[in-house]
């Protein structure tokens, strides 16, 4: 062999070894990606045992000691609002605006990061501490925060070869929370799509799909094939769809739904007027507890059914097992608005499905319909959520998956359309506004 042919074999192994070399590496970071969205899924199960456990005991304590909310509420409302603001500030609320807010062209001018390990540990941490003392909340909007946190402490360890930025790291993230926290893979999809990265001009790949779905199928590797409700018999309603109350659930959804956004966005942020609002300016630890002390008076007079996220509640609705008075709906829509406006960490969309829930039954109690109860809470716990989130494709889906609710995709599909459509004329996006918050805090660009 000629010196100039050794030369010409010895560049092409090296080219042949560096390609190998770099295909290692970029499927090392797919490993990488993917072992994270399935510790989404891991973080996702621990927090749902977490918060099943709390509520069961502080249902145990309040039904063995009526006073026990009384104190629990008021000091640990405002032990969590405390923590929050000293040592978690921006864990504070669902979780995700801060993660809108972090994808927005000019997020990194945040005066504080929304997504950091600090963040995730007080998200998980005050969550369930809140849920335990007793407030209105739900786990899956802290999960968008938490997923989309972990894959941007993930995305730092990734080669630059894949490729992948840092918003559809965070909407992959955030995703995939949704996916495994409600154990519906789709759903998680199509929230990233409708919610996440609406504004995005990317479009998402297969290869952030498929982290979301990971998630999903890690939550369903542990809970089984389930559903979030459980299986509901509507064979005999397949193909009977009664237009009226169709209606009627979309306008009952979509003003209760409006208003309750409507009054989200005037209570928080500290823009209350009036004494209320000087007081939550001045004292928002006092303010807090205010709040409890108000959270455990009506879960007292509603026999402790507002506290927690309202699923094992929504459940008795969708099943018929047990009865619930018929002013449920409005004790978890105020219990649930006193939650957020006091300041603590916690989501919307379980304390959503249940108070849909509760109206569906009020719904029911006032028609004439060949539908199921259980069923009337089903198309209004996907009214109110599209209503409260103007997301209404992924309400629906929600819906449709957790309670395996395939023969009503149609109704499902109507409800959540116009009960978004109607929320949407006198209220603008609750997410959306409180990321415009969080923004306006920016400072100014960096010189380059």
């Amino acid at each position: 062999m000629t010196t100039t042919r050794r030369h010409r074999f010895s560049r092409l192994l090296y080219r042949a070894r560096r390609r190998q070399a770099a295909y290692r590496h970029v499927w090392a970071g797919r490993l990488i990606f993917w072992s994270g969205a399935a510790a989404i899924g891991v973080v996702a199960v621990l927090f749902a045992n977490a918060t099943e456990l709390v509520t069961a005991t502080l249902h145990s304590l309040s039904n063995r000691f009526w006073f026990w909310p009384f104190i629990s509420a008021p000091l640990g409302g405002a032990l969590i609002v405390w923590l929050t603001r000293t040592y978690f500030s921006g864990a504070e609320g669902s979780g995700i605006p801060q993660v809108m807010a972090e994808m927005a062209e000019h997020g990194d001018r945040l005066p504080k990061p929304l997504l950091s390990a600090r963040i995730l540990l007080g998200k998980l941490g005050l969550g369930i501490g809140a849920i335990f003392v007793g407030f209105s909340a739900g786990r899956e909007g802290p999960m968008v925060q938490i997923g989309a946190a972990f894959m941007s402490l993930i995305g730092r360890h990734l080669p630059r070869r894949l490729q992948i930025s840092r918003r559809h790291l965070l909407v992959a993230g955030g995703a995939a929370g949704i996916a495994a926290a409600f154990n519906t893979p789709l759903a998680g999809i199509l929230f990233a799509i409708e919610e996440l990265s609406r504004g995005l001009e990317e479009r998402m790949s297969g290869f952030i799909i498929t982290a979301i779905v990971i998630a999903g199928v890690v939550g369903q590797a542990y809970f089984g094939n389930y559903t979030y409700f459980g299986w509901i018999d509507i064979g005999h309603v397949e193909n009977n769809h009664p237009l009226g109350l169709l209606l009627l659930a979309a306008l009952l959804c979509g003003l209760a739904g409006g208003a309750f956004s409507r009054l989200l966005l005037l209570t928080t942020a500290n823009r209350l007027l009036g004494p209320l609002g000087r007081w939550r300016a001045q004292h928002p630890i006092w303010f807090a507890a205010g709040c409890g002390l108000l959270v455990a008076a009506i879960g007292f007079l509603a026999n402790g059914l507002t506290y927690g996220t309202g699923y094992r509640e929504a459940r008795h609705l969708l099943t018929q097992d047990a009865q619930l008075p018929w002013h449920y709906g409005l004790d978890k829509f105020l219990a649930t608005l006193i939650s957020f406006t006091s300041g603590i960490p916690g989501g919307l969309f379980a304390p959503s499905l249940a108070i849909g829930a509760g109206l569906g039954q009020n719904l029911y109690s006032l028609v004439d319909t060949s539908y199921l109860p259980g069923m009337t809470s089903v198309l209004c716990m996907a009214g109110f959520l599209a209503a409260v989130t103007q997301t209404p494709i992924t309400a629906f889906v929600i819906v449709m998956e957790m309670v395996s609710g395939y023969g009503m995709v149609i109704d499902l599909m109507i409800v959540t359309l116009l009960a978004s459509g109607i929320s949407r004329a006198f209220c603008p996006p609750l997410y959306r506004t409180l990321a415009l918050r969080y923004l306006s805090q920016a400072g100014p660009p960096t010189p380059k």
